[in-house]
């Protein structure tokens, strides 16, 4: 028979203790740290897979929220506005894959969608390690060509919207790749368009999740999903003051390894179907 798990202990100041590192690590790599959220939501907090989602995406709109306060006096929209219509297409495969998305949270099983998130945290895990030894100055691999390059963005928001809404992330450690290796943009267009693409996928994930009652707990919101995005966003200050300190390409590599590692020993056992009795 099988041990029962441990009740889990959950505070404010827990929670804000586990955003403010976490946080600092995103920041570091220009992301919002999400990935890293979801295995201490389920792990350390204890949160089911489908609550530990929701609550991860409201957490990543407070973040995304704090971290376009503070960038808004030095944001500017010009080098994006070559992108503009890359951007809309990503937006609207996004938004209409998190809007799907989240139904389709409500139709699988908890195992199964531990299952998933397993392989989605492993997958992008690996992504990092890659893209640390990947060139940050290559030209956009989709052709020119305006159908083209719609259609390839339409397509990406789709993927980018689906991880979004099953993962609770804000999609930047997809996007951001995705604007510089796809379609050529700078690092700093591709945090930019980050912004312009995570914010409304957030925000239709957070309220498709809302009106399915995932945050009717007050706990909820006063002991994880506050001070764990106040934590982020002072997490993701401190590491952009700190970004020229420490190589982002070894950061990445390290990084990479940690999800792999954290992803494994969290949703190992609990992917696993259970085992019938004989």
């Amino acid at each position: 028979m099988a041990e029962p798990l441990p009740a889990p202990r959950r505070s404010a100041q827990r929670a804000f203790l586990f955003g403010v590192p976490i946080g600092t690590l995103g920041g570091l790599i220009g992301l919002g740290g999400a990935e890293f959220r979801l295995p201490v939501l389920v792990g350390p907090l204890g949160y089911r897979a489908r609550t530990a989602v929701a609550l991860n995406l409201a957490i990543s709109l407070v973040t995304l929220a704090g971290s376009l306060a503070i960038r808004s006096r030095t944001l500017s929209l010009d080098p994006v506005r070559p992108f503009a219509s890359i951007i809309f297409a990503m937006i609207a495969g996004a938004v209409i894959a998190a809007f799907y998305g989240t139904a389709l949270i409500g139709h699988l099983s908890n195992e199964r969608l531990e299952r998933i998130i397993l392989i989605l945290l492993v997958t992008i895990g690996t992504a990092l390690i890659v893209e640390a030894f990947l060139p940050s100055d290559i030209d956009g691999l989709i052709p020119d060509g305006l159908p083209v390059r719609l259609s390839a963005g339409f397509a990406f928001g789709l993927a980018i919207g689906l991880v979004s809404s099953l993962l609770g992330v804000a999609g930047g450690e997809l996007i951001i790749p995705t604007m510089i290796f796809a379609f050529g943009a700078d690092v700093k267009t591709a945090g930019t368009a980050s912004l312009l693409i995570s914010l409304p996928t957030v925000t239709v994930g957070v309220l498709r999740h809302a009106r399915r009652g995932a945050f009717a707990q007050r706990e909820d919101l006063t002991q994880t999903i506050a001070p764990m995005g106040v934590g982020s966003v002072i997490g993701a200050v401190i590491g952009g003051l700190l970004v020229n300190i420490v190589s982002a390409a070894v950061l990445k590599f390290i990084l990479g390894v940690i999800l792999n590692v954290s992803a494994w020993r969290i949703f190992r056992h609990r992917a696993r179907p259970p085992r019938r009795a004989t």
